[in-house]
């Protein structure tokens, strides 16, 4: 093998995993977040979360992602870890799925149907027909299925190009010398470990391993415990995810090694102690592909089968290597259900129907505080104006992680319509950081009259109230029309604004008549003027916010 060989090895191994990642951003595009909604919802039987995890983690083409999302669930409390037993051997499942894609490289006869089989023989008309879709297709659907189609065909171009590289190797005797060394055991699990934990993909791992094969120097004695070693290897992901996250999230993580690593010891221990006494012939074979499909799918399903029946003591385990401790009561007692959390980037579309779920929080947040301050301008109670700030301000730091959150989502590849969606919702905190501020500001004006031991007139007073009336018809019906972006609603809202305007201009009349016939005092008329203006700015906010609702639930009407 001379340097231009190995050059063109390089070039294989760079075409091959470009191609995976290409597949695997056209596939999370194309489920959207509807795979991670079941993932979340319907795991409350070990075995349906078996399939789950196998399920998805096939679609989406990585069982690291599938594992790092689990452990986001477990964080924000979407998931309780023993739901997450179930999914995590389920993506170890699913990852095989890969490994018999490539073993169609090796796929060789004159058989005209069977040729058809062959990457080489239908990769060319996969790029083809995806290149297509990408540049003519304006559904951003049939873009996405160009992308895996393009990125499938890359991939398997990439695996033909390595595998031709690394033929000639056969004949070097310092490679053979090399990969003999990996039939031991251990080593071969160190090795296999470490190169997976490097590019953080058991299916890349699994697929150079398939590509080495074509040397015919990689018999069935290497490649076992390499492959063990993968499967070792693809934890690291999920346990550097979680370093940052709650004590239930790491036990997650914990879990995924537990898991792996006691199916591939048990693997081990009964595999080396048959073959020596029963010298299994196939190996000292020179492996192939769909050999190693086969080793890699047997142990994954074979190690759920063993230790599905043990998952509540897998979940002991977890908890007895991080047993809870008298400094983190205070955690436990507040378990973060934080929906924000960074793992969910894995798959963008999840993440900003998170984004939307906290917005939709936020609303019903800053309608509780509405209804404690209304009555405050005419009833003020003592330390109101207080709760209301510190409500307030909780709902603004709110807003300003949500704000943070979608700056990362708008950095992810997203779809057109979720690209617009991001924008609006990006509008619309605006909007509700207004609404919260303008309620605070209520209070704090309730408590300067209450101090001054001031009152509204009777007139005033009735003014206020029938005024507020008006302006929380719109807030109780933000909520509903945020989830819904019904357009009659928002036309009724606009109206409704209209006509608190109009009121507003009237009640400022009315105001300065009242001073000039000395029925009000200069610091309660200041005061008043402060309420109406901070009324007039709600109803705007809404009135904004009902629009920004509008626009966002008929994306999908707008560019059909």
């Amino acid at each position: 093998m001379d340097i231009f060989s190995f050059f063109t090895m390089l070039g294989g191994l760079a075409l091959f995993l470009f191609g995976m990642e290409m597949m695997g951003n056209g596939l999370k595009k194309l489920s959207g977040s509807k795979l991670e909604m079941i993932l979340g919802r319907l795991t409350s039987h070990p075995l349906k979360g078996v399939l789950l995890g196998t399920g998805v983690t096939a679609i989406i083409q990585s069982s690291s992602a599938t594992t790092v999302m689990v452990v986001g669930f477990v964080n924000s409390g979407i998931m309780r870890l023993e739901q997450a037993v179930g999914v995590i051997m389920g993506a170890n499942i699913g990852t095989t799925v890969t490994s018999w894609l490539l073993s169609m490289t090796g796929i060789h006869s004159e058989n005209l149907l069977i040729r058809l089989l062959e990457p080489s023989a239908f990769s060319p008309l996969l790029a083809f027909t995806g290149i297509i879709l990408m540049m003519f297709c304006k559904s951003e659907r049939k873009h996405d299925i160009g992308t895996i189609m393009l990125g499938f065909s890359i991939l398997m171009t990439g695996m033909g190009i390595m595998s031709d590289a690394v033929a000639p190797l056969a004949h070097v005797p310092g490679f053979t010398r090399m990969m003999t060394l990996f039939s031991n055991p251990i080593l071969g699990m160190a090795a296999g470990a470490v190169l997976t934990a490097i590019i953080q993909s058991s299916s890349a791992s699994i697929g150079i391993l398939q590509a080495l094969c074509a040397t015919g120097t990689i018999s069935y004695s290497i490649a076992l415990p390499v492959i063990m070693g993968q499967n070792i290897g693809t934890c690291v992901t999920a346990l550097l995810s979680a370093v940052n996250a709650n004590r239930n999230s790491k036990r997650a993580a914990l879990i995924h090694l537990y898991f792996n690593l006691i199916g591939t010891s048990i693997f081990m221990i009964v595999f080396y102690s048959l073959n020596a006494f029963l010298n299994f012939a196939f190996v000292k074979q020179s492996a192939d592909a769909a050999g190693i499909a086969v080793i890699h799918s047997s142990f994954n399903i074979a190690a759920t089968i063993i230790l599905l029946p043990f998952s509540k003591q897998l979940v002991k385990l977890a908890c007895l290597t991080l047993p809870d401790i008298a400094s983190e009561e205070a955690e436990k007692s507040k378990v973060n259900n934080s929906l924000l959390d960074e793992r969910f980037l894995e798959k963008p579309a999840f993440a900003l129907q998170q984004a939307q779920t906290v917005t939709e929080n936020v609303i019903k947040d800053i309608l509780m505080l509405a209804l404690h301050v209304c009555e405050l301008p005419t009833t003020y109670l003592k330390g109101s104006a207080k709760a209301a700030n510190d409500e307030s301000n909780r709902i603004t730091n709110q807003l300003e992680q949500l704000n943070e959150y979608l700056m990362c989502i708008s950095n992810c590849q997203l779809s057109v319509k979720d690209s617009y969606t991001v924008k609006q919702l990006f509008q619309s905190i605006s909007e509700l950081n207004g609404i919260s501020a303008h309620l605070a500001h209520i209070a704090e004006v309730s408590k300067i009259i209450s101090k001054q031991k001031h009152s509204f007139s009777p007139p005033a007073r009735k003014e206020l109230r029938e005024l507020w009336s008006r302006v929380d018809i719109i807030l109780k019906k933000l909520d509903e029309a945020f989830l819904k972006g019904n357009s009659i609603t928002s036309m009724w809202i606009a109206r409704q604004n209209s006509l608190i305007q109009e009121e507003i201009k009237e009640l400022k009349k009315n105001h300065i008549k009242r001073l000039r016939n000395g029925k009000c005092s200069v610091e309660t008329g200041m005061c008043f003027l402060d309420l109406l203006m901070d009324y007039e700015q709600i109803a705007s906010h809404c009135t904004n916010l009902f629009d920004e609702a509008f626009i966002m639930n008929n994306i999908e009407e707008r560019n059909s």
